[in-house]
């Protein structure tokens, strides 16, 4: 089985929030001067990555997924489960919130909810993020909301570089202008809107909210989801697993020299690089590794050991 890693050319997104870092920061292409996301592992059929090397290159992630599933260790289900963004939000994003899988299976006819978390790759000083409400109860919410009570229910949180959120479905949520952020989440597009500060889309009108659906799936009361990290020190590298939940493992890897050989607890594994250059290595075969690469590396593989300096989120599904 082929052992090599694929390497993955983002899907790029406009959004009128967005701006121009992906371009400026890590190279990227970008279609306009308010692109907000890279999808950068993606088999979403909304924008998915296509792989740049070895026998799959021009296919895109997807095809890989339906043809190639030995590649993912024969991991079950029809659609990949995983999806890989950093986003740009030079302005504030809508205050949302994503349903769990029962409700996007009944309602949306969609495979995923969205439960996702956020790595803080940068931010301006002093930005923030809405996470979470103040409301007691469902009954508190709907009035809070029909009663456009924004700056009593919404939680504002101030975030710098390096911050991690956790952010299941059902967590009201806004990520703020200033923010650059690495996202990892369930493969899934579905969003409500409850609030869009009155701003006008592209066609000059309202963008459309999701009032009913937001307050049907919003988790009431909030409640912050406790956090436990694991970190292995070692003497040129340092592995911090951020998060390990019933549908993704998210670490971050801090690379400054030779790493010894990480061996394999993943069905297959995703690797983003926020910074640095250096190699991944398999079997002694060394791959170059760059700031805003994206890569898969397949189920065959063992054991992967890293060289240089570099920083990464990687993540694999559970």
């Amino acid at each position: 089985m082929d052992k090599k890693p694929l390497f993955l050319q983002p899907a790029l997104h406009e959004k009128i929030w967005g701006g121009t870092r992906l371009r400026d920061l890590f190279g990227y292409e970008i279609p306009s001067e308010t692109t907000g996301e890279c999808w950068g592992i993606s088999a979403h059929p909304n924008g998915p990555a296509v792989i740049k090397n070895g026998a799959l290159a021009g296919k895109t992630l997807a095809e890989a997924w339906t043809s190639h599933r030995e590649l993912f260790g024969n991991y079950e289900g029809d659609d990949f489960p995983l999806l890989t963004k950093i986003l740009d939000a030079r302005d504030d994003l809508s205050v949302q919130v994503h349903p769990d899988d029962a409700y996007a299976q009944a309602k949306e006819h969609v495979p995923f909810g969205k439960t996702e978390c956020w790595y803080i790759i940068d931010c301006d000083e002093g930005s923030e993020i809405v996470y979470g409400h103040t409301a007691p109860s469902r009954e508190a919410f709907r009035k809070a909301v029909t009663e456009k009570k924004w700056n009593s229910l919404l939680r504002r949180v101030k975030v710098k570089p390096g911050d991690f959120f956790y952010v299941p479905s059902g967590t009201i949520h806004a990520i703020c202008g200033g923010c650059l952020i690495l996202e990892t989440q369930q493969s899934s597009d579905t969003t409500y809107r409850v609030y869009d500060y009155d701003r006008p889309g592209k066609d000059g009108k309202p963008r459309d909210l999701h009032i009913e659906q937001s307050i049907e799936v919003a988790n009431c009361p909030h409640v912050d989801p406790e956090l436990t990290y694991r970190v292995r020190q070692e003497a040129t590298a340092k592995f911090t697993e951020l998060l390990r939940e019933k549908y993704f493992t998210v670490s971050h890897w801090e690379i400054r020299g030779h790493a010894d050989p990480i061996k394999k607890n993943w069905p297959f594994l995703l690797m983003s690089v926020l910074d640095g250059k250096g190699s991944l290595l398999i079997d002694g075969e060394p791959y170059p590794l760059k700031k805003g690469d994206h890569l898969l590396v397949p189920s065959s593989v063992e054991e992967v050991s890293l060289d240089g300096t570099l920083d990464l989120i990687v993540s694999n599904p559970v």
